[in-house]
C-alpha cells in the first residue's frame, strides 16, 4: 500500500508498464529523453542509467532493496541524473549499453546498471547490485561514493575510459566481410551443435538451459538437406524433453523463459511472447518433419495460451507475464503435495502426483534460502501421460485451484517486432494444421499493427501508444516476415503488398550503403551513442537474419533483381563473423539454406474456395517444405491483384478446366499437374 501523500516521479505518465512500476520510487527517475540528457549537461553530473524490463525477477529485487530505499535514493538524486529505461521499449539503447557493459564489466544481464558522462558515454557498468556489500558482491552504496569521487577528482581518467569504450564499440561495428557463404558453413554449424548437444536431456550445454528454437529449426533444415538423422533427432528430442519438463506450464500451457537446471525442470518463470511464437514455429515444423502428434498438440497449446492470456482487446499481443507473484518468483506455479491433495481430493491425490511427477519433499531442491523446500514444479514423466484416462480431469482441477492464487503481473505493451513473430507463428501453424482460428487471430493482429502503429510515411512505430518511439529494424523485418506467412495462409494480396512496403522502408531507413547490412536504428536517430548493427541470433533472431529471409522470399515472388543483390551484400557484410562461429547465427543459416536451395515457388491456378484447389493445400500443408512460397491465382479479381504483384504467376492457368499446380525451383520448373499427390512427388524428387 502506498502511504497517503506519496509523490510520483516523472515515470507515472509513461506507456511502459516497467517504467510505471518505478513511478513511486523515491529515486527521482527520468525517462530517457532530452530533458534528462540536458539536465545532466546543465548540472555537470553523470547519468545513473538503469535498464530492465517488467518481468525481470532481479529487477524487482533491486527495486525493493535499493530504489525504494530513501538512503539510496537521496544519494543518487544528489549526485547523479537517474534515468530508467525499459529494454523492450528501447532495444537500441539496451544493445549499445549491453555491449559497453561487456567491455567494462566482462558480462551482462538485467538489471543493467551503468554510469555515463553527460555525453552519454559509459565508464562504469554492473548488473544487479545489493544496497550494501554481501556474498562477495559490492553494494550500491559502497560503489557510488567512489564513482562520485572519481568524477570530481579524476575526470580525465573517466573521459579517457569512456572514449576508449566508444572507440571499441565503433570498431566492433565495422565490416566483418569475408566473402560468400556456402554449404560448408552449414556443415560446420551442425558439427558445433553436435559437440554441444546434451544427449541425456536434450538442448545444448549445461545449466542454465535456453530453448534457442532457431537452432532447432536449423537442425531440421540440415537434416532435410543432408539426410543426417542425428540433426532431426537432436531437434525433436529437445522439443519433446521441453514439453515434458517444468519449463512448460502443464496446466495453462505456454513456455517459461528458460530452465535454471540441465533437465528442463525448474524454470525461470516469466513467460515471453517471443518464446511462444518461436517455439510454436519449431514445434509445427518438427511435426511436419516427423508426423508426431504430440508436437502438433504442443504448437496448438502454446498458441492457445497466447490467444487466451496475452491477447489485447484490440487484437494485438501483449509482451509477457511476470516471473513473480505476491513478491515471490514462481509462487503461482509451484505446489506442495498437500496443496495438490486439497485441489483434487484425497482419493485422487496419488493419481495427480504420478501424472505430474510430484514428490513429498519437493522435486526442485530447497533453493538458496530454503524457500523451495517441499515445493514441486509440475512436469510429465513421459508424453504418454497426456493420454492417460484421467489426465485432463486432474489438469482441470489443478488449473481451477491455481486460478484462486494471485496472478503474475502482465506486461501489456504491444510491440511491432514481437507481434510480427506471433503473426508468423499463428499463420504458419494455422496453415499447416488447417486451423482457421489461428489465421484469423493473425489477421486481426496484422490489421491492428498496420492501422494504429504505422506512420504516414509507411514506417512502423515500435510500441502502441508511444508515438515518440519510431520502429527499429526488428519491427519492420519481423512484421514483414509475419505478413508473408499470413499471405501464404490466406492468400490476401494486401499482406504481400504491405510486406513489400515494409521492405522498401527498411532499405530506405536502415540500410548501410557503405558496408551492407541493416542498422538497428533508422537514419533519423539522434539520441543513441552510435548506430548499431546486429546479426547474432540470441533469444530472438536478429533483424538482419530475418531481413535476409524476407529479401529472399520477396525476390522469388517479385523477381526484383535489386532484392537479391541486397541479400548477397547482406551475407557478405557479416560472413566473417558467421564463418568463425556459425552455430551462433542459426536463423541466418536458415535463410542461407533457403538461398542455397532448393526453394520452391508453387503456383496453384484455380478458384480460391474450390474443392480441387483446396485439395492441393491439404496435400502441401503437412509436408516439411520450409523453403517455399505458395500462391493461389484465382481467375477473378483476387488473382488479378496477385498477378499485379508477382510476374511468377502470370503465365500459369488451369488445366482441362480444373485447378492445376506448377512448381519451380531456382534452376527450373516442374511439370504442371492436376493431381496433388503428383505435385508432392515432384517436389520430393528435387530435394
Amino acid at each position: 500500500m502506498r502511504s497517503e501523500g506519496e509523490k510520483a516521479n516523472r515515470l507515472l505518465g509513461e506507456k511502459s508498464p516497467y517504467l510505471r512500476q518505478h513511478a513511486y520510487n523515491p529515486v527521482d527517475w527520468y525517462p530517457w529523453g532530452d530533458e534528462a540528457l540536458n539536465r545532466s549537461v546543465e548540472l555537470d553530473r553523470p547519468i545513473f542509467l538503469s535498464i530492465g524490463y517488467s518481468s525481470c525477477h532481479w529487477c524487482h529485487v533491486m527495486e525493493r532493496e535499493s530504489f525504494e530505499d530513501q538512503e539510496v535514493a537521496c544519494y543518487i538524486n544528489d549526485n547523479f541524473v537517474p534515468i530508467k529505461v525499459d529494454r523492450e521499449e528501447r532495444p537500441d539503447l539496451d544493445a549499445t549499453y549491453m555491449a559497453a557493459a561487456q567491455l567494462l564489466h566482462g558480462g551482462g544481464g538485467w538489471p543493467l546498471t551503468l554510469v555515463l558522462t553527460p555525453q552519454r558515454r559509459p565508464f562504469f557498468a554492473a548488473t544487479y547490485l545489493p544496497k550494501r556489500a554481501k556474498g562477495g558482491m559490492l553494494g550500491l552504496l559502497d560503489l557510488l561514493p567512489t564513482i562520485t569521487r572519481y568524477w570530481k577528482e579524476r575526470r580525465d581518467e573517466i573521459e579517457e575510459t569512456s572514449g576508449k569504450v566508444l572507440e571499441v564499440l565503433r570498431e566492433q561495428q565495422g565490416s566483418t566481410a569475408g566473402g560468400d557463404l556456402g554449404e560448408e558453413v552449414l556443415i560446420s554449424a551442425f558439427h558445433s551443435l553436435l559437440d554441444k548437444y546434451d544427449e541425456a536431456h536434450g538442448g545444448f550445454g549445461l545449466a542454465p538451459k535456453f530453448p534457442t528454437p532457431h537452432r532447432l529449426t536449423f537442425l531440421l533444415r540440415y537434416w532435410q538437406r543432408s539426410g543426417d538423422e542425428r540433426a532431426r533427432d537432436m531437434a525433436v528430442d529437445t522439443l519433446e524433453a521441453m514439453r515434458q519438463g517444468g519449463i512448460f506450464d502443464q496446466l495453462a500451457f505456454g513456455f517459461h523463459r528458460y530452465s535454471t537446471d540441465q533437465r528442463w525442470m525448474l524454470p525461470h518463470f516469466e513467460k515471453m511472447l517471443y518464446d511462444q511464437a518461436l517455439l510454436a514455429l519449431a514445434y509445427v515444423e518438427a511435426w511436419q518433419a516427423t508426423g508426431r502428434d504430440a508436437l502438433a498438440l504442443t504448437a496448438r497449446q502454446t498458441l492457445d495460451y497466447v490467444l487466451g492470456t496475452l491477447t489485447s482487446a484490440q487484437g494485438g499481443f501483449c509482451s509477457a507475464e511476470d516471473a513473480d507473484s505476491e513478491g515471490e518468483e514462481g509462487k503461482y506455479y509451484l505446489w506442495t503435495v498437500a496443496e495438490v491433495k486439497d485441489a483434487v481430493g484425497a482419493e485422487n491425490a496419488g493419481i495427480a502426483q504420478e501424472l505430474f511427477g510430484l514428490e513429498l519433499l519437493g522435486n526442485v531442491g530447497s533453493g538458496a534460502r530454503g524457500e523451495l523446500e517441499g515445493k514441486n514444479v509440475l512436469h510429465l514423466r513421459s508424453l504418454d501421460a497426456m493420454s492417460e484416462p484421467r489426465f485432463e480431469e486432474m489438469r482441470d482441477r489443478l488449473l481451477k485451484a491455481r486460478q484462486d492464487r494471485g496472478r503474475p503481473l502482465m506486461d501489456d505493451k504491444v510491440m511491432s517486432d514481437w507481434n510480427g513473430l506471433m503473426i508468423a507463428a499463428l499463420a504458419r501453424t494455422g496453415w499447416a494444421l488447417r486451423e482457421q482460428r489461428y489465421v484469423e487471430a493473425a489477421r486481426r493482429a496484422a490489421d491492428m499493427i498496420l492501422t494504429s502503429m504505422r506512420t504516414e510515411e509507411g514506417a512502423l512505430l515500435h510500441m502502441d501508444g508511444a508515438r515518440g518511439v519510431p520502429g527499429f529494424l526488428d519491427d519492420h523485418a519481423f512484421m514483414a516476415w509475419g505478413l508473408l506467412e499470413l499471405f501464404q495462409a490466406d492468400q490476401d494480396p494486401r499482406w504481400l503488398r504491405a510486406s513489400m512496403e515494409l521492405m522498401d522502408a527498411m532499405l530506405d531507413r536502415f540500410w548501410d550503403d557503405e558496408e551492407g547490412g541493416f542498422f538497428q536504428t533508422d537514419t533519423s536517430s539522434r539520441d543513441v551513442l552510435h548506430r548499431h548493427k546486429e546479426v547474432y541470433d540470441g533469444a530472438l533472431p536478429s533483424g538482419n537474419s530475418v531481413a535476409l529471409m524476407v529479401l529472399l522470399i520477396l525476390y522469388r515472388i517479385t523477381e526484383d533483381e535489386e532484392l537479391i543483390r541486397r541479400a548477397e551484400r547482406l551475407i557478405a557484410a557479416f560472413s566473417g563473423s558467421i564463418f568463425r562461429s556459425p552455430e551462433n547465427f542459426a536463423h541466418f543459416l536458415c535463410a542461407l539454406d533457403m538461398k542455397l536451395g532448393p526453394f520452391y515457388s508453387v503456383v496453384i491456378s484455380g478458384h480460391y474456395d474450390g474443392a480441387d484447389t483446396t485439395s492441393f493445400i491439404d496435400a502441401l500443408s503437412p509436408e516439411y517444405l520450409p523453403n517455399k512460397i505458395v500462391m493461389i491465382v484465382d481467375p477473378g479479381e483476387r488473382g488479378d491483384r496477385i498477378r499485379d504483384l508477382s510476374p511468377v504467376v502470370r503465365e500459369y492457368g488451369m488445366l482441362k478446366g480444373k485447378a492445376a499446380a506448377h512448381a519451380c525451383t531456382q534452376t527450373g520448373c516442374l511439370q504442371g499437374t492436376n493431381d496433388p499427390r503428383t505435385l508432392i512427388d515432384l517436389l520430393h524428387a528435387v530435394r
